[in-house]
């Protein structure tokens, strides 16, 4: 299956705190999106590994993406090696995304600074036609996605765009629910973490809020682009 887009993250629910709502729009666009977890999240406080497949699972049925796999990477312990590399350059090829986006390269967790840097080394690479993979013992063509963007966590940045979710803003609120382990939960005798305290999902509210009000929408998810990027003037002017 070749998809039109393909997000990378750390560990389940990154992908939809930071940019659940842009994949439910891809998708009731009838756009194919697919998500690929380079960890279980098995070090996190809460919950465990299998807990948080099962969320992962039922925010993708949520948010309508095409696939959602998992690397199986120690949680924890993504080094910027060729093993890790080469797995990502194989789901590249694999499916063929027109784009692929990752966290931004500076962030709260190291983790999602690795998984940054990791994926831009493997875009570059998966276009070589000298680095060879092979999907069950078949070669996989050398394929380079056109574009590469990066979502926003915890530090923010000044965005190159932002994409109007208002549409469906919902749909992402409530795959983040889907993961009941991780946030704040009033039964849960767990310890408190960072997103588990009542005021982080107001803060995810908040910044949808914020970042929708910058384009004069509703609700905004912000990225930020390496390369320049065209503005189509007279598209612009001419949409009523």
């Amino acid at each position: 299956m070749n998809l039109d887009a393909l997000v990378f993250a750390a560990h389940p629910d990154d992908a939809e705190l930071a940019m659940g709502g842009t994949i439910a729009k891809l998708a009731k666009h009838d756009l194919k999106v697919g998500i690929i977890d380079f960890t279980r999240g098995e070090l996190g406080t809460r919950g465990s590994a299998e807990v948080r497949q099962k969320e992962a699972f039922q925010a993708a049925i949520i948010l309508k993406a095409a696939i959602r796999e998992n690397l199986g990477i120690p949680d924890g312990d993504i080094e910027i090696n060729k093993e890790n590399i080469t797995k990502v350059i194989m789901c590249i090829r694999k499916y063929k995304p027109k784009f692929i986006f990752a966290p931004y390269c500076n962030d709260r967790h190291p983790d999602h600074i690795q998984v940054s840097h990791i994926v831009k080394k493997a875009m570059f690479s998966s276009g070589l036609e000298k680095i060879k993979t092979f999907e069950k013992e078949r070669k996989q063509d050398a394929f380079r996605p056109k574009k590469l963007y990066y979502y926003m966590q915890t530090y923010t940045f000044e965005p190159s765009f932002i994409i109007d979710i208002s549409e469906s803003f919902a749909d992402k609120m409530k795959a983040v629910s889907a993961y009941s382990s991780q946030f704040y939960n009033p039964k849960s005798i767990e310890p408190e973490t960072f997103i588990s305290q009542p005021n982080f999902i107001k803060y995810v509210e908040s910044r949808a809020l914020v970042y929708g009000f910058k384009i004069s929408k509703d609700y905004g998810e912000p990225f930020f682009s390496e390369e320049s990027m065209e503005y189509d003037i007279i598209k612009s002017l001419k949409n009523k």
